[in-house]
This record gives C-alpha cells, sequence and structure tokens, in this order.
C-alpha cells in the first residue's frame, strides 16, 4: 500500500479536534457547572438530564454503527456521515449553550430535547470517523500513527479551547448567559468547519466484508468477542476517570480554590487549569507509538500509563486544599495527564485490531459496530460520572436556594468542609480507583499485539 500523505493524517485530527477538542470537552468540563449556575437547573435536574440522555444514546450508538457498515454511497461507507453531519453537530452544539427565555419547566424540556439531539448527532458524526480508522489502512504502524495524529488533534485544540475561554469571556463581555451563548456560536462554527474538512480530507482504501441484512447475529457474535468485552470494559472505565476530573473541575475551583486564581497576568480558572493536562496530552499522546515501541506492546504500554495515573491521583489527594498550591496541583496533574496522552491513542488502535480480529473470525466486517462501543464507552462513563457527581455533593450536604430573580442556584452557606472533601475526592481518588481497574483489564486483553 502506498504512503499515506501528511495532509490526510492532518484531515484525520482535524476529525477528533472538532469532536474531542471542543464539544466533547466543553460538554464534559463546562456543562455541569453551565447547567447549574448560569442555565439554573438543580442538581437534581441537571444530574438526571445527564444521566437520561446518555443513557439513551449509549443504545442507540450500536445501531448507528450497524447502519454506517452497511452504507454504500460515491463518498465511500463512513466518510458520508461525517461530511454530512458537520453542520448539525455545530448549529446544535451552539443551541445546547443558549438559555432560553422559559420558566422552570421551558428550560428544563429545552434542555433534554437539545441534549439528546446532541448526543445523537454526535453519534451521527463519530461513530463513522472512529470507524474511519479501519478502513484507511490496514499497515499497523499507519494505523497507530493515524490515532496518534488523532489524540495530538483533539488535545491540541482541547489546550487552545480551555486556555481560551476564560478569556473570550471576558471579551465577549454581559451575562453569563450572553457569553456562554455567543461562545456556543463561534465554538460551533469551529466544530462543523472542523469536522467538514476531516470528511474531505481523508480516504477510504478498504472496502468492507459488509453483512448486507440486518441480522442479530452480529450482536451475539459482539457479545462472543472476548477482546471486545475487555476494551468496551478498559475504554468506559477510562471514561470514568477522565469524566470525574473534569465535570468536578468547575466546582473545584469554584469552592475549593474560592474562585479564579490570578498569577501575574495569567488567569487560573478550571479551564485553564485543566488546558495545562491538554498540552500534556498532546504531547504524550505524539510519543505514545514510540512508547509502544520501546516497550514492546500496547498492552504493556496501557499498563504504564494507567499505573502513572493511578499514583498521581493518589498523590493529588493529599495536596493542601489552598490556591499558594496552585502549581504543586497543575504539576501533578501534568504529570498525570503524560498517562493519559500515552494511552488514548492506544484505545482507539486496539479497537481497529478488536475489528480486524471479529472480521477474521466472523467472516463479515463490524468495524462501524465495534468502533461505536468505544463512543458508547464514552457516553456511558461521562453520563454516570457527571451525575454521580451531582448526587455526591448533594449527598455531602450541597443544595440548591431560589435568588431573587427566582432562579434556582447553590446555597454557599451549604459548602462545608464534608462538601469541599467530597470535591477534591472526586478529582483524585475515584479517578484512581479506576485507574487500577484499568490495569487488570488491560493485563488480562487477549490480544497481545
Amino acid at each position: 500500500m502506498a504512503k499515506i500523505k501528511l495532509s490526510e493524517k492532518i484531515g484525520y485530527a482535524l476529525g477528533d479536534a472538532a469532536a474531542g477538542g471542543i464539544t466533547w470537552k466543553i460538554m464534559s468540563i463546562a456543562f455541569p457547572l453551565f447547567f447549574t449556575n448560569v442555565f439554573g437547573l438543580t442538581f437534581y435536574d441537571a444530574a438526571v438530564l445527564m444521566l437520561v440522555a446518555r443513557l439513551i444514546d449509549v443504545f442507540i450508538d450500536p445501531v448507528i454503527g450497524v447502519i454506517a457498515d452497511r452504507t454504500q454511497s460515491r463518498w465511500g461507507t463512513y466518510r458520508p456521515w461525517v461530511i454530512f453531519g458537520s453542520i448539525p453537530l455545530g448549529v446544535i452544539f451552539a443551541l445546547l449553550l443558549y438559555t432560553p427565555d422559559l420558566g422552570p419547566v421551558g428550560k428544563r424540556v429545552y434542555a433534554y430535547f437539545f441534549y439528546i439531539l446532541m448526543m445523537l448527532v454526535y453519534s451521527l458524526v463519530n461513530v463513522p470517523f472512529g470507524s474511519l480508522l479501519g478502513v484507511m489502512t490496514d499497515d499497523d504502524n499507519e494505523k497507530n500513527q493515524f490515532s496518534a495524529f488523532r489524540m495530538v488533534g483533539a488535545y491540541a485544540m482541547g489546550f487552545v479551547t480551555l486556555l481560551s475561554f476564560p478569556y473570550l469571556q471576558k471579551f465577549v463581555g454581559g451575562t453569563d448567559q450572553h457569553q456562554y451563548a455567543v461562545l456556543g456560536c463561534f465554538f460551533g462554527a469551529l466544530a462543523a468547519a472542523g469536522t467538514l474538512a476531516c470528511g474531505l480530507l481523508t480516504k477510504e482504501r478498504l472496502k468492507p466484508v459488509r453483512a448486507e441484512k440486518f441480522s442479530g447475529k452480529q450482536f451475539v457474535d459482539l457479545v462472543k468477542n472476548k477482546p471486545w468485552i475487555f476494551m468496551t470494559l478498559t475504554a468506559v472505565c477510562t471514561n470514568f476517570f477522565n469524566g470525574f476530573r473534569y465535570a468536578v473541575a468547575g466546582y473545584m475551583f469554584s469552592y475549593c480554590m474560592g474562585g479564579d486564581i490570578t498569577v501575574g497576568s495569567l488567569i487560573i480558572n478550571y479551564t485553564v487549569f485543566m488546558a495545562f493536562g491538554e498540552v500534556t496530552c498532546m504531547i504524550f499522546g505524539g510519543l505514545s507509538p514510540v512508547c509502544t515501541k520501546w516497550l514492546g506492546s500496547k498492552r504493556k504500554t496501557f499498563i504504564f500509563s494507567a499505573f502513572i495515573c493511578f499514583v498521581t491521583s493518589i498523590l493529588f489527594f493529599f495536596i493542601p486544599m489552598k490556591p499558594a498550591y496552585i502549581w504543586v496541583m497543575i504539576g501533578v496533574t501534568i504529570l498525570t495527564s503524560a498517562g493519559v496522552g500515552i494511552y488514548s491513542p492506544l484505545l482507539w488502535s486496539m479497537y481497529a485490531d478488536v475489528a480486524e480480529y471479529a472480521t477474521k473470525k466472523n467472516g463479515t466486517s463490524s468495524t462501524g459496530l465495534i468502533f461505536s462501543s468505544g463512543t458508547m464507552a464514552q457516553k456511558f462513563g461521562t453520563a454516570i460520572s457527571g451525575s454521580l457527581i451531582a448526587m455526591f455533593l448533594g449527598l455531602a450536604g450541597a443544595h440548591m436556594i431560589t435568588d431573587q430573580f427566582g432562579n434556582p442556584t447553590i446555597d454557599p452557606q451549604s459548602i462545608t468542609d464534608s462538601v469541599l472533601t467530597m470535591v477534591w475526592a472526586l478529582f483524585s481518588l475515584f479517578p484512581a480507583a479506576f485507574a487500577l481497574i484499568m490495569m487488570l483489564l488491560s493485563y488480562l486483553y487477549p490480544i497481545k499485539k
């Protein structure tokens, strides 16, 4: 097979820059705080919204994967979904960050409708986007490179998004609701452009061996696929690990740190704090193929990177909860992100191995169905973690009151030491537990590549 051009790898990277670096990053880190502190939902409403909406979509993802596997068009099997889904993705994302002038019930309906719709459109684009890796090349080294480019794109754009967010808010001015609405339009347009560029720049070289008729046998074959089971459980754990950290970061700065921290001319809020981790993930995502070559296999490299995440997450819990230690917190977060950066590209490259294994075993391709598991795991992990955060904060004693304008807001008097400790543990000890499970699952993973 001819050497693949750099422009195509950059094009593939733009797809995850749009999905992972913009839409999903903002949805993971900003939405829990946005829904409670800006949009005006209660802790309970926000928890149920994120849980119900994403769990509904979890069951839709495999169906999208099956449909995508059978698509035949002049643009290929998976590319048309990316190309024609780009504009709806950007528009619906923008609408989701708009706060309508409605009562509590109207707001709740609006949030549910557009959040569920966003999850659906995200799947319609991202499941085929992930599946592209299985049909662009059959060379294992090229797969690793595509995965590395994808992760570098996602983390590079995630870094830009998170670092620029507070400065863009300040530039836009006005109320918090106005700021989020304007930034929703801006980032939605960027996401649409990046997704469209990905669809136009990539190329499908391998033709899937299609099972033309819909059959329940595919799903039966899937649950009998032992590597797929281990890979999906691992992917769920990686998204629990990331989901807790990103979703609780806003609360950590609002309550544990007492708000934004100014160091010289640098404003360090929760998005900037996590941006340090994003640039680290970008660097180590690019180095992931080198680490894999050095350690000898994807499986060993995954165990090594998960161990880094486990140790550094526990270490974070023992850092004093004071603004004076902000650079220590950033330093430990950078070390954790090095581990995340190494394992992230491996996850998708290993899914490609699972798809190849399934084709050889069953005689037909189920690439879209298998890669839909990655998106499904992403939504399941973030759905549960986001909802658990709202639930645990409520159990620790945080509750809502109604402000002078009739909007629900968090009662400052309810932010006790137990709530602060819970927030700190949700950022550190909870992810550490999932990193430990990731190590065990990787050790037992049956494909020894």
